[in-house]
């Protein structure tokens, strides 16, 4: 069997000297892929570096939502370099937050803009950060999508039915963290379960969003198995056909192929 994390956050500042062991449970859990997305310039470095050196890590070079009136003179800068050196696999985390009001919206509007247009000029997946935000963030990549292609990421995805189709009809891909896994998550697991396999992605975002049962404690790309079996449940699939189809649509997205 072979799992895919498609969206987690790798760091030493995140991991410290448990790193090593974070790979070696994930390995051994059959994780045969890791996305590690950036949030910050210094994090995406730290990922692109990680992948460099790591079979089965690839990296994502972005500046976050939340962050982006913290964002240092040169950052966007870095972020550009990462992305033209070609060692980023994607763009992002980026996207809207009407959840939190710390980032002015007009700020978050002004980089997730630049973050769509950057990952056009190189022809590179997008992952796209939304809360609370699904409706602008649609009409933001419609827009985007009338330029030229863009294949995105709605990363943690937690929509409705209507919005999940309509992402769907945009040719985006979905994927689906720890919060499918809990108690009160039906309504979730039902959209998870119409969107077409074909445009499901399973993730972690690491160390956040522990599914059940490990609900309240660090999060690592090793428990992905815990959501991916949740969502096999919801379709009627075994878990390594679910996990077989879901690798197969990661690699499309982030390796092309």
């Amino acid at each position: 069997m072979e799992l895919f994390d498609s969206h987690c956050h790798l760091d030493q500042m995140r991991y410290g000297d448990d790193l090593v062991g974070v790979l070696e449970r994930a390995r051994a859990a059959e994780v045969v892929g890791m996305a590690v997305i950036g949030t910050r310039a210094i994090d995406s470095e730290a990922a692109a570096d990680l992948a460099a050196r790591e079979p089965g890590i690839l990296s994502a070079a972005g500046i976050h939502p939340n962050d982006v009136h913290e964002a240092e003179p040169d950052e966007w800068d870095r972020i550009e370099r990462l992305v033209s050196a070609g060692r980023a696999a994607a763009v992002g985390e980026t996207g809207l937050d009407w959840y939190r009001d710390s980032a002015p919206r007009e700020l978050q509007r002004e980089y997730f803009d630049r973050h769509v247009r950057l990952a056009q000029r190189f022809g590179l997946p997008l992952v796209v950060h939304t809360r609370e935000s699904i409706r602008d963030v649609l009409t933001t990549l419609r827009d985007a999508i009338s330029r030229g292609p863009l294949t995105v990421v709605l990363h943690a995805f937690t929509g409705s039915s209507v919005e999940a189709a309509e992402a769907v009809d945009l040719g985006f891909y979905l994927g689906f963290a720890g919060m499918t896994t809990f108690r009160s998550a039906e309504d979730l697991r039902t959209v998870a379960a119409a969107v077409p396999l074909e445009r499901v992605l399973v993730e972690t975002d690491s160390p956040f969003l522990s599914p059940e049962p490990l609900r309240g404690r660090r999060n690592e790309p090793a428990h992905v198995i815990h959501t991916a079996r949740c969502l096999a449940i919801g379709r009627g699939l075994s878990l390594e056909a679910f996990a077989a189809a879901t690798t197969a649509n990661a690699r499309r997205v982030f390796l092309r192929r």
